[in-house]
């Protein structure tokens, strides 16, 4: 299906919704609206009532067994994002309900809870934000990922964060309750430095200014915290690279990594459409080098490459990235501990077993 091409919606990633792979039937307007004409989309949320919360991972190329996510779909509309495909899962698009219908678990804290008190966890490092952005807007007035991170400081359970929101700084009392237990690790991702740019590819986002200034903030008060230059998109932002490294460093990032951009089924599409619309000169030259990536295709799910890429670009990247880590003096990320964990309540009762 060629997807129709509209205006852009100003503070949204894409306008289009392209057809559920695993759904044949979809709805389609006959005559659509002008652009002019259409409705803002407005976001709406869901409850979901979740049986578990605590995702395990068995991919390889991922150094965390544990993920945990309040919630499905992410408002932040980030026009690479990875995870929309899985919105698929529920009847949904990838496109714009992605970014516009997000799925809320109230009783994430309530499950992870329970989960931390069974006598057969063993404690392992959770990565909240596995999939989509714990501290997206709506998370400054439900306080869901506040709850969970209350439960893990109580349980002085081990957790690294990854985020694009400045709002990650409002709990800073419950990370340094972690960190005086080396029980967190926090990962800015800044995709780029050049505000347009951001405004366009991550566009509900904390600018890239904001996420320096979460840094300095976090890394003052002793948290250990690093930066994802992610995704590095050939073509389009991989110049700002050594720049993005520099700079972060100055802000008190010690630890660094990056990824390369990733277009599994719709984002392809997705991708190209906003390639189209925003940086249309460019739009060859980067969907090129992105098949330079991927052995002469969009996108492969292969385990060995689909993070870093293969070939010359893959190469430039690594190298580049070696460089300028090893100059500005980049650690390697800290090591999490799960020395001081307990379970409240439990721990005077267990001496008489």
């Amino acid at each position: 299906m060629t997807l129709q091409a509209h205006l852009p919606i100003k503070g949204r990633g894409t306008e289009q919704n392209p057809v559920n792979r695993f759904v044949p039937i979809h709805y389609e307007v006959e005559e659509a609206l002008p652009d002019d004409e259409r409705p803002s989309p407005k976001t709406r949320f869901f409850a979901e009532h979740a049986r578990s919360i605590l995702a395990k991972n068995d991919s390889p190329d991922l150094p965390f067994t544990w993920s945990l996510n309040p919630y499905r779909g992410c408002e932040h509309g980030c026009i690479y994002c990875y995870a929309r495909p899985t919105h698929e899962y529920y009847g949904l698009s990838s496109g714009l309900d992605f970014e516009t219908q997000i799925m809320v678990k109230e009783d994430a804290p309530q499950l992870l809870r329970a989960q931390l008190m069974k006598r057969s966890w063993q404690p392992d490092v959770i990565m909240l934000s596995g999939n989509t952005d714990c501290y997206q807007p709506i998370e400054r007035q439900l306080g869901i990922t506040r709850e969970c991170l209350q439960v893990l400081a109580e349980f002085r359970h081990p957790v690294s964060i990854i985020t694009k929101n400045r709002l990650v700084t409002r709990d800073i009392d419950l990370l340094q309750e972690l960190a005086a237990h080396q029980a967190v690790t926090v990962h800015l991702s800044i995709t780029t430095l050049d505000d347009h740019l951001a405004g366009v590819m991550e566009p509900r986002a904390t600018r890239p200014a904001g996420r320096l200034a979460a840094i300095r903030e976090l890394t003052q008060v002793g948290i250990s915290v690093g930066v994802m230059t992610s995704p590095m998109i050939p073509g389009l932002n991989d110049h700002e690279m050594p720049e993005l490294l520099s700079t972060a460093r100055e802000a008190g990032a010690t630890f660094a990594n990056f990824v390369v951009l990733r277009l599994p089924y719709a984002i392809k599409k997705l991708f190209a459409n906003w390639l189209e619309q925003h940086f249309p000169n460019s739009k060859d030259k980067v969907l090129n080098r992105v098949r330079d990536l991927r052995g002469g295709e969009l996108y492969k799910a292969d385990f060995a490459t689909r993070m870093r890429g293969e070939g010359v670009w893959a190469d430039l990247f690594q190298q580049q990235f070696r460089i300028h880590r090893k100059r500005l003096g980049y650690l390697p990320m800290p090591a999490i501990s799960n020395a001081a964990f307990r379970r409240p309540g439990l721990q005077q009762g267990m001496l008489f077993e």
